[in-house]
């Protein structure tokens, strides 16, 4: 007796939907998985910075979870091609993202702690962080991939013959999504909501995902977990971490675009009782101040009360009087590239008069918002009619204004942070393009404790080879020297800064001179030829992640010693 065949429709149909529903997780698990990624270097920010070594460890040990992932999830596929056994890994991704904020800070912390005595320690903890954090979320999605690639090749009629499309359309759905999840975490979530809103969205997404897949509502107990886990970590209070400032309280913190910042009050007390108060901004894992105000020039009105006692920006203001008999008068304007919260602009403007000409140059706006809070930032206020603050990279402004300076000060050199592109031979032709005749510029270059003057000698050989002549102030501390490029010869520039210390009469510039040329850990110095030991840095080739590694392995194997 013949059989007849019949084919029902609705199984067909489920078979297709199924398939895009497949590759709609595909998609979805990209985002998540780059999403995650993104958040790393957030959570490692406030501890040991965003430099070059620690993005090396973010996006160095994301390959090795993804090629882990990669291999594991092929083998499982292979043995188990169940799509309900996806969802389950999916599940479990956004449980154990879930885990990451309240983990995150007593780790990092510890580690931050067990190692801040070594330079280098910081990429070696946050390289343990990042391990015991992320690896097992980010491995479980770098499954999804090649278990999809087997399950759409099972379900495919052309079989093994349609492997390579297969593959392909899933490695390119991956892509997409991740390049989704990118910009949505850098650019939109972590913006607007904050980091540990950002990983508890993300792992909420990733369970809702995985539920829908598996249909299965017990799974939703994992969902309950992570959303108590939000509702704990969110209601928290707790700060990120304390301000790492000698006698600081924390005032305020954030996160920008761009950076973890602080805001610390620094209360300290003199041998005669008096009690100087100051509002210093840190950034990220805080071992440097990159803005202080001391609160008391609120009250005096005195340029002297502004000045911090010898901390590098005091000296940007004195920087022109390495041309011989140099009047105050005459120097009129400053541009300022790295500007903070507005520390050395206000220096200026208290010595030089409220209509000075100074353009500050910031990239990140919180900064610049927070110094209006908490700094009496001046920029468009009446009173200072000439002061704006531009929101820019530094050097894409330098290229684009046509104005000139008395004064082109960097103070963009805090390490770790070495922006490349500041430092080559190219920016400080453009830099010396917008001196005025009689302009200097003026750098800040940190120096370790150890005294390593590798980077300052690097900065003073490229502006050797742009500016006639270089100059340097050391300061008290010793944790900074300052470089000053004059733009036309000027002779015997210690003498001339000497002689014009002698006939100021402007008493925070008399300050600040004696300074310079009594208080440094060494003399002031002209940086001649012979001392150069570097070639200059340029566009093409500026290994200064490079020399700063060297820089913090040597201060590591000192302490070792």
């Amino acid at each position: 007796m013949a059989q007849t065949l019949i084919v029902k429709p609705t199984k067909k149909t489920t078979r297709t939907e199924s398939n895009v529903f497949l590759l709609l997780v595909v998609f979805l698990a990209g985002i998540g998985t780059l999403g995650v990624e993104m958040v790393m270097p957030r959570l490692l920010a406030p501890f040991f910075g965003t430099s070059q070594p620690i993005w090396a460890v973010v996006i160095g040990m994301t390959l090795v979870y993804l090629a882990i992932g990669y291999r594991l999830g092929g083998s499982l596929a292979d043995r188990h091609p169940d799509e309900r056994v996806l969802y389950r890994l999916i599940a479990w991704a956004g449980l154990l993202c879930g885990f990451i904020p309240l983990l995150a800070r007593p780790i990092l912390r510890l580690a931050q702690q067990s190692l801040s005595s070594i330079a280098a320690g910081g990429f070696i903890a946050a390289l343990i962080a990042v391990i015991l954090l992320f690896a097992a979320p980010v491995i479980l999605m770098a499954m999804v991939g090649p278990f999809a690639v087997r399950l759409q090749i099972y379900r495919m009629s052309e079989g093994i013959e349609a492997a390579g499309r297969t593959a392909g359309s899933i490695s390119a759905l991956s892509t997409l999504g991740s390049i989704v999840g990118t910009f949505l975490t850098v650019l939109v979530l972590i913006p607007t909501i904050g980091t540990e809103r950002t990983v508890y969205l993300f792992a909420g997404f990733l369970l809702i995902l995985g539920i829908i897949g598996l249909r299965d509502l017990r799974y939703g107990l994992m969902l309950l977990i992570v959303m108590g886990l939000a509702a704990y970590t969110l209601l928290t209070t707790e700060q990120i971490k304390s301000a790492d400032c000698y006698r600081c309280t924390l005032l305020f913190e954030t996160e920008s675009r761009y950076n973890y910042i602080q805001v610390a009050e620094q209360r300290i007390t003199f041998s005669d009782g008096s009690l100087d108060r100051r509002i210093n901004l840190l950034l990220n894992e805080g071992q440097a101040i990159h803005s202080s105000y001391r609160t008391r020039y609120r009250e005096t009105g005195d340029p002297v009360d502004l000045l911090t006692g010898g901390g590098p920006w005091d000296y940007f203001a004195v920087a022109p009087y390495f041309y011989p008999q140099r009047d105050p008068e005459s120097v009129t304007s400053m541009a300022l590239l790295g500007s903070a919260a507005g520390t050395i602009p206000k220096q200026f403007l208290a010595i030089y008069g409220a209509q000075s000409r100074v353009d500050g140059v910031e990239i990140d706006p919180r900064i610049t918002q927070l110094g209006r809070e908490y700094f009496d930032l001046e920029a468009e206020s009446p009173a200072y009619p000439n002061y704006n603050v531009h929101t820019q990279d530094a050097r894409y402004w330098l290229e684009t204004t046509d104005q000139t300076y008395d004064v082109i000060g960097m103070d963009a050199y805090h390490q770790p942070y070495i922006p490349f592109h500041l430092t080559t031979l190219e920016f400080f032709r453009g830099v010396k393009a917008h001196l005025t005749p009689n302009g200097v510029a003026v750098v800040n270059a940190g120096i370790p404790p150890s005294g390593d003057d590798r980077l300052v000698n690097a900065l003073g050989s490229t502006m050797l080879a742009v500016f006639p002549q270089v100059f340097m102030i050391d300061t008290p501390s010793g944790a900074s020297t300052i470089l000053v490029g004059v733009n036309r010869p000027v002779g015997d520039g210690v003498a001339n800064f000497t002689e014009n210390a002698a006939q100021i009469e402007v008493p925070a510039l008399q300050v600040v001179m004696d300074w310079a040329l009594t208080q440094g850990q060494g003399p002031m110095r002209e940086f001649t030829p012979r001392h150069a030991r570097f070639q200059p840095f340029t566009d093409d080739h500026a290994p200064v992640e490079l020399l700063i590694d060297a820089m913090m392995l040597s201060e590591a194997q000192q302490l070792v010693r």
